[in-house]
């Protein structure tokens, strides 16, 4: 069969359209297959709260944050935690992208017409030492327009380019086998899905209407993770963190299905860091939502008191905001897979954000005036508003006995004590009448108001959990939602995928690349064990960019 484009990209998402667009701009002919419809174009990205890490920058700069590329790279390394032999590739990459992170990454993004809004967050805080994990400094800068502005810079490159016959989309092309001949992937082969005008988002249909066959001398396999795949989950959870839990909710839509990692390493692709994934444990169950078992992330700022399921405050330094991971852990060895927040009015007010460019109207909408109200008034957003009001996993109450009761009906049991947890409230309580603590949440609420953009909008004037004035009282189960995968196909700094040959090691396997998630984000794993977020939509971007050029230079070599 003749070869008909010379580079095919397997995936719509961001890092689909980076690499399309990235090959397409060096004279490539570039067919994208997309299994969902053009109106998932751009992938899990438009979704997202738009994050990305980035190293000293203006909007830092302005803020006061010193930050350096040495500083970035020492808080990368002491949160990825490389350990294995298979993660030569990945510390290569990891490097790689603090070095694109502090140098051109904003200025390029910029040049097409991304925008940042001004006040940089600060995720993933850390709490443990200066070389251990999390960022020393904030990085999170968040895409004015959230995910849909920055799936809008490559959208807008790609559809320029498929106009001008550069790039050819095909959607509801489902690839299901990777052409393989002498040792080196010519091509895909696959189903053609009925037409499906469900909303974006929406788990579509899988019939069957025809198959095709394509070939390139490059594909590009940019197809996402396994977040949507609760079995695949599973099957790869980590033993070091026990059982995987009895009760997950998605924090990704159902195509995100991880089927292009089996059919790749079918093909022979290798595969490495299975075990390593970025799942959140601050999810809530979506009161409105889109795909099934839809669950919302809250984003929380350093004040809320967290509980496990049967009333004890979690240790230090598992406090809202620090270390993702490290809360995990500790989560999975109470034998319960839920937690708690409580918290007031005020923190709600101040602390809550949820992940999402659904649930962010303003800075999706790019309305200042929106903005505006986060700093004011007494209410919260309006969509932490409507979870506070529909959301089967919060509860309010004016006082704590009333508040327990109905967090225990939530959670159907009654593990939660109101002696016990009034006790531990109270105790934390009397260290706010000082401006010294004991209390290292305490210490850390205070001193991260010293970060203007955290007292502007993120972090509320500290107060006493039981003060009525700062009320009503709210409670919050927490799940755990999945999201990230951070292990899979191994890549070198191109994106060129590798096979294990018999008696030979790993070796390149000739036409066949990968970039995004399924590429644990760069070289099967760039992230190690943890990430310092902002890292997972940069990372898109980094491996696309690599991928899309490396093989457009191979091809045209």
């Amino acid at each position: 069969m003749a070869q008909q484009a010379d580079v095919i990209v397997v995936g719509g998402g961001l890092a689909g359209l980076v690499a399309a667009t990235e090959a397409a701009d060096a004279g490539r002919r570039v067919i994208v297959l997309e299994q969902e419809s053009e109106a998932n174009l751009g992938g899990q990205a438009f979704w997202s709260l738009g994050g990305l890490f980035m190293v000293d920058t203006p909007e830092q700069r302005r803020l006061g944050v010193k930050d350096s590329f040495d500083l970035a790279w020492q808080d990368w390394q002491g949160t990825a935690g490389f350990d294995r032999d298979e993660d030569h590739w990945p510390q290569k990459w990891a490097r790689a992208y603090v070095e694109f992170a502090a140098g051109e990454k904003r200025d390029w993004l910029r040049g097409m017409g991304h925008r940042i809004f001004p006040v940089v967050g600060w995720a993933e805080r850390g709490g443990i030492d200066a070389s251990k994990n999390g960022n020393s400094v904030p990085r999170f800068h968040i895409t004015w327009g959230t995910g849909p502005g920055i799936v809008e810079v490559f959208e807008t490159r790609a559809r320029a380019m498929a106009a001008e016959g550069k790039i050819d989309f095909r959607f509801r092309h489902q690839v299901d086998d990777l052409i393989v001949e002498n040792g080196s992937c010519v091509g895909v082969s696959g189903s053609i899905l009925a037409p499906d005008t469900r909303p974006r988002g929406e788990e579509s249909n899988r019939d069957v209407t025809g198959s095709f066959e394509l070939r390139a001398p490059a594909v590009i396999v940019c197809s996402g993770g396994i977040g949507g795949n609760l079995d695949l989950v599973r099957q790869s959870w980590p033993k070091r963190l026990g059982p995987p839990p009895a009760h997950m909710i998605k924090g990704v839509p159902a195509h995100v299905d991880g089927r292009m990692l089996g059919i790749s390493e079918n093909a022979g692709a290798n595969i490495i860091n299975r075990d390593r994934m970025w799942h959140y444990v601050e999810g809530v169950r979506n009161w409105d939502p889109i795909w099934p078992d839809h669950a919302i992330r809250i984003l929380p700022g350093p004040s809320s008191m967290w509980f496990d399921a049967t009333g004890q405050r979690m240790p230090a330094p598992n406090y809202p905001g620090y270390d993702s991971l490290g809360a995990l852990e500790h989560i999975m060895q109470t034998g319960h897979d839920y937690t708690w927040f409580i918290l007031t009015q005020a923190i709600i007010k101040k602390e809550f954000a949820l992940s999402g460019s659904e649930q962010n109207p303003d800075l999706t909408g790019r309305d200042w005036k929106q903005v505006l109200g986060r700093a004011i008034g007494p209410k919260a957003t309006g969509p932490v508003e409507a979870f506070k009001e529909h959301g089967a996993d919060f509860a309010v109450a004016d006082t704590l006995p009333e508040l327990i009761g109905k967090m225990n009906r939530i959670a159907g049991n009654e593990l939660l004590d109101v002696d016990t947890v009034q006790r531990q409230i109270e105790d934390r309580d009397r260290q706010i009448d000082n401006p010294y603590t004991k209390d290292q949440q305490i210490m850390g609420l205070r001193t991260f108001r010293n970060y203007i953009g955290d007292k502007l909008i993120r972090t509320a004037k500290p107060h006493k959990i039981l003060d009525p004035s700062k009320g009503p009282l709210i409670g919050v189960k927490l799940n755990i939602l999945t999201r990230k995968t951070l292990g899979g196909l191994e890549t070198d700094l191109g994106g060129r995928c590798f096979r294990i040959a018999e008696g030979r090691g790993a070796e390149i396997m000739q036409g066949l690349y990968a970039a995004g998630e399924v590429s644990g984000f760069g070289g099967g794993g760039y992230h190690g064990y943890r990430s310092l977020e902002g890292t997972f939509l940069g990372g898109c971007i980094f491996s696309g960019r690599n991928a899309g050029r490396a093989a457009a230079a191979d091809v045209g070599g």
